[in-house]
């Protein structure tokens, strides 16, 4: 869903100029002529951005920003006198930025952006500890354009319950609990959901262990042995690490795919079963297969349908949080004592956060961090790890010897990072051109 921001003038030339400009952009926008009529909008609407002129009649600005604080409103206060007293009285009110006419529409831009940013987060963030969010299903995934595009090639995988599914992503990054959640959705739901990594397996137990086995075929066979092949028939089997399978059992995993038939281990007759598979890997199955390492028949056949799943640090801000509360909601089934909620400054901490370690590192410094903070609240900043503790800017005070042009190239750098690469809304921010910022990338080499 598309931004929203309010327009509050008493000038209808500007409420036109304005609210065509953030159309252009893709906001969605209403427009007032007055404050009371604005306040009106704002309750039925509750935009994430009320953009309000300190000139009006009947109700003035400044009483029209006390009464949209009282509703917990994000408003950038615009005037056409640069009255400095005005303005600090309007940020003592809470204003989220004060700026002047004629306004530069580079730095209201910009500075809208970054308020709805904000206030979305916010949102998230009450919704999180009033335990509103989805905690399980596809919707849990994320809000980003990304995970919405995620979540509908999934759905539709799910529906299409014959289809090979290659999920593919750094250790970590989920691939078991949505190889789970995909069989839950899908019409096999009602049938096994078996799983088995096929890395550091010798290749007589792993053909064991996925085909069965034949009485006396292997070692400690005292009878016949049904792989999980056979145990998941109507179901799912999920196989972890596809990219470890020996080639010696690569064309048999093959033969399984096309004919959903294969031979127990010392067998002669063939087995017949209605099983999908959902394989996982974290390696470059082209690049395996280019070195004769992996099948390229096997690897076509795995890649029907491939599914990324991007690291923690290449989500945004939103599905970060969306994860951390399911993380929470899962983890306080097991966790004793443990709180409901984190607090606003944990948060934050866990947001702002690399997670090298991805989804499993995340889940671990949950779990511990319920524990520790057994019969409170709410987790807070001193039941986090001391890496966490240590509060990003403040925690070295020495001073590092820096040109402008450094200062400069990091800046632009993290800008980038947080609008996870978007050109356009980085130089709303820094309210430059999107042309200067493209030479800017160029002449500091910034790599994108």
């Amino acid at each position: 869903m598309a931004d929203s921001v309010l327009l509050i003038d008493d000038d209808a030339d500007v409420l036109r100029s304005l609210g065509g400009y953030f159309e252009q952009l893709g906001y969605e926008v209403s427009r007032e002529l007055s404050g009371e009529d604005g306040l009106a909008t704002y309750d039925r609407l509750r935009p994430e951005v009320v953009v309000l002129d300190l000139r009006l009649p009947g109700m003035d600005g400044l009483e029209v920003l006390e009464r949209l604080k009282e509703r917990n409103a994000a408003v950038i206060l615009l005037t056409g006198a640069a009255d400095v007293a005005t303005a600090v009285k309007a940020m003592q009110l809470g204003a989220e930025n004060f700026l002047s006419k004629p306004v530069d529409m580079a730095h209201l831009v910009a500075a809208t952006a970054r308020v709805a940013d904000k206030v979305r987060l916010r949102r998230l963030n009450e919704r999180l500890l009033l335990n509103t969010l989805p905690t399980d299903g596809l919707e849990a995934l994320g809000t980003s354009p990304a995970m919405r595009d995620l979540q509908r090639q999934l759905g539709l995988l799910a529906q299409n319950e014959r289809t090979t599914v290659l999920l593919r992503g750094e250790p970590g990054v989920g691939k078991s609990w949505l190889a789970s959640l995909l069989h839950r959705l899908s019409p096999r739901s009602g049938h096994p959901f078996v799983q088995l990594s096929c890395w550091g397996l010798p290749v007589g137990t792993l053909d064991a262990e996925l085909f069965g086995a034949e009485k006396g075929a292997v070692e400690g066979a005292m009878e016949r042995r049904r792989g999980l092949f056979e145990i998941a028939d109507g179901g799912t089997v999920y196989l972890q690490e596809v990219g470890d399978l020996p080639l010696e059992l690569q064309p048999k995993l093959l033969k399984a795919l096309e004919t959903r038939s294969f031979r127990r281990v010392g067998g002669t007759r063939e087995v017949e079963v209605d099983v999908r598979l959902i394989a996982a890997t974290t390696r470059n199955l082209a690049a395996d297969v280019e070195a004769g390492r992996f099948r390229e028949d096997l690897q076509y056949r795995l890649n029907v349908m491939p599914i990324e799943l991007p690291p923690l640090r290449d989500r945004t801000r939103e599905d970060k949080l969306l994860l951390i509360n399911r993380l929470l909601n899962d983890l306080q089934r097991h966790v004793t004592g443990g709180p409901a909620a984190i607090g606003s400054e944990a948060l934050e901490r866990l947001l702002s956060y690399a997670w090298p370690g991805n989804v499993r590192e995340m889940r671990n410094v949950i779990e511990r961090s319920l524990i520790l903070a057994n019969g409170q609240a709410a987790v807070g900043v001193e039941h986090l790890p001391s890496e966490f503790r240590a509060r990003p800017g403040f925690g070295d005070r020495r001073h590092t010897p820096m040109t402008v042009d450094e200062l400069e190239r990091g800046h632009i750098e993290r800008t980038l990072r947080y609008h996870n690469g978007n050109r356009t809304r980085a130089a709303q921010e820094l309210a430059i051109s999107r042309a200067t910022l493209i030479n800017k990338i160029k002449r500091y080499a910034i790599p994108l």
